[in-house]
């Protein structure tokens, strides 16, 4: 029996499906409606896998449904999904066509499976992200405040630098509560933090970031991180080999705590 591959392409208000082998085609509503229709037609193929993008929100209420349905369902990596469409020399780029694009990767690609982030990680990242951009304010808002000659605006550049520190306090604490009420991301943290150089800040975006840690072998760890080193060789030809790729916000995050181990972990002092 053929089993089928479906590719969704998702946005805020509406999913477009493509299947093979058939090349059946629909269009439903991004919403619980549409989730139980397509559902419904989903059961009658059997899928082997339901491939989609994930698009900032949008994904996660038709991934968190179509996995309790009993659905295997992979998220691609957009950057992934648009280098594919160049291999295959797809241009187009509409919500139909990327739909049947998806479903061409699922087939040409094998994916496999992956398990839907709990809504606690997804909690997390929402806070992640909120802590991310008041860091980044508060830099922009020091640099800011260096150029300041008129009292008025230097007041209210030091206003605004304790206001940004009062809520990432609020953000800490909060972060720090939503791990110690989830057993197993508890239990997580503490391991990790007991590794000198990890600071609480520092676990708490590896749990978010790479929430698949301790289930990848060391190199799978270090190329999702972005820190494999990528050999450059043709022939007798032999280039300097540099990291890349990844996942920017987790390879940035480990930077410092990477100096601050070289320097007080006795393990990586030796490395």
């Amino acid at each position: 029996m053929t089993k089928h591959t479906i590719g969704v392409d998702i946005s805020k208000d509406h999913l477009d499906i493509h299947v093979l082998p058939s090349g059946e085609a629909m269009t439903v509503k991004n919403s619980g409606h549409g989730f139980r229709k397509i559902a419904r037609r989903f059961r009658e193929l059997d899928p082997a896998i339901i491939v989609f993008e994930p698009t900032g929100s949008y994904h996660r209420a038709f991934a968190q449904a179509m996995h309790a349905a009993g659905f295997a369902i992979h998220g691609v990596n957009p950057l992934y999904a648009r280098r594919f469409a160049q291999a295959i020399g797809v241009l187009a780029k509409t919500d139909r066509v990327d739909a049947a694009l998806l479903a061409r990767m699922g087939v040409a690609l094998d994916l496999q499976p992956q398990q839907p982030q709990s809504e606690t990680i997804i909690l997390l990242r929402e806070l992640a992200m909120s802590r991310r951009g008041l860091m980044k304010e508060r830099t922009a808002t020091l640099n800011r405040q260096k150029v300041l000659n008129h009292p008025l605006l230097k007041r209210q550049c030091a206003a605004r630098l304790r206001q940004i520190e009062r809520q990432v306090k609020q953000l800490d604490a909060e972060i720090a509560e939503v791990i110690r009420a989830d057993e197993h991301l508890h239990r997580r943290a503490r391991i990790l933090t007991s590794i000198p150089g990890i600071s609480d800040v520092t676990a708490f975006t590896l749990m978010v970031e790479m929430p698949e840690l301790g289930t990848l072998s060391s190199p799978q760890t270090a190329s999702l991180a972005g820190l494999a080193p990528m050999s450059r060789e043709s022939g007798k030809w032999k280039g300097k080999s540099f990291i890349q790729g990844g996942r920017a916000i987790l390879r940035q995050s480990m930077y410092m705590p990477a100096l601050v181990a070289t320097r007080f972990n006795p393990d990586m002092r030796v490395v």
